[in-house]
């Protein structure tokens, strides 16, 4: 029980620090609006709302999965929920394992009674434990929806991280049919590509948040928690492994007009919700960024949040974007040195 929740601590710590995170202006830069002079909107009648699960939300920004398990955690938590709550923005709890396998109480929904929740497990544990595993996870905070991570490098970083990958598919096809709420399946920072996509909506998946990489480094977090010098000689090649989200978005969209996508990795701002949104994502899912003001209070989350939708408000101000739908067709810097992909 004491090594699980020092790992969580330990992951708290580290994600805080700047050695861990992607290099600034190394991804979603690279895609420029072309600003619109003549934007014949008013600032104030641009609207963010976006249906999510069924549900209206304010903005298309979910508050991604960070943490549980130990005390820093639950503080953290209990702050995201009540600024979800308030701010009516979906928020994903980190993973479950910790608090089901310690039977830990998860008190998150008094927190955010209206709020949509998603709930959270990794791929390993899933095949592990199977539907009802999954089905304990949801109920366990009344969940609208339940994440699936999957985290392979991660977990070869891992001192005693899981090796065993089988079965995990057929799990998730046989979640997907019997669980009474969506799943939501995403990466942690290495990014899932169209291989990996078109197996998972083989199986059913209609919802992938792509979690590409620049954003925080999970395997440098666990190597850094790894006194092994044989491991950090065997994980040095994989430093940089992954594909960046900004790559990734217009690809999967173009597998399936039907998928429904998540941006996230290395997402830092409004700007970069509006360039997830621009090419081919739903909604965008942001963590890092809230985990400082999260350790804070509540009130530190709600204002963080603020400053995301004005952000974004602002971007779709600057492109004449009046709705999410319009900021999705928005033009695109066509210079040549810019990134000027398209999606359909």
């Amino acid at each position: 029980m004491a090594d699980i929740r020092q790992r969580k601590q330990d992951h708290i710590d580290l994600a805080l620090q700047e050695a861990h995170q992607g290099q600034l202006g190394d991804q979603f830069d690279r895609l420029r609006f072309e600003p619109i002079a003549v934007p014949e909107l008013h600032h104030d009648q641009i609207d963010l709302s976006v249906k999510f699960l069924g549900r209206i939300c304010s903005a298309p920004i979910i508050i991604g999965a960070m943490t549980g398990g130990c005390d820093d955690g639950e503080l953290v938590n209990r702050h995201l929920a009540e600024a979800a709550e308030e701010c009516q923005i979906p928020m994903a709890v980190g993973s479950q394992r910790a608090a089901l396998e310690l039977a830990l109480p998860q008190r998150i929904r008094q927190s955010a009674p209206n709020a949509v929740l998603l709930g959270n497990l990794g791929g390993t544990q899933l095949a592990q434990g199977g539907v009802d595993l999954a089905q304990a996870a949801v109920d366990s905070i009344d969940a609208n929806a339940l994440v699936i991570h999957l985290n392979p490098l991660q977990e070869l970083a891992q001192p005693n991280g899981d090796r065993d990958w089988r079965g995990i598919l057929r799990t998730i096809e046989t979640c997907c049919q019997r669980l009474d709420v969506p799943l939501i399946v995403k990466e942690v920072g290495a990014g899932i590509g169209p291989t990996s996509a078109q197996r998972l909506i083989d199986v059913g998946v209609q919802w992938i948040e792509v979690a590409g990489r620049g954003g925080t480094n999970w395997a440098s977090i666990e190597m850094a928690r790894n006194p092994s010098t044989r491991d950090a000689q065997i994980m040095q090649p994989f430093a940089d492994w992954g594909v960046y989200s900004i790559d990734l978005l217009p690809q999967l969209r173009a597998l399936d007009a039907d998928l429904k996508l998540i941006g996230s990795g290395g997402v830092r701002h409004g700007l970069d919700v509006a360039r997830c949104l621009r090419l081919g994502a739903q909604m965008a899912a942001l963590a890092q960024p809230f985990l400082a003001p999260a350790l804070q209070s509540s009130r530190a989350v709600v204002e963080k949040i603020d400053i995301l939708k004005e952000q974004l408000r602002r971007t779709m101000l600057l492109t004449g974007s009046a709705d999410l739908a319009a900021l999705a067709c928005a033009a695109i810097d066509s210079t040549p040195s810019q990134f000027n992909g398209k999606h359909t």
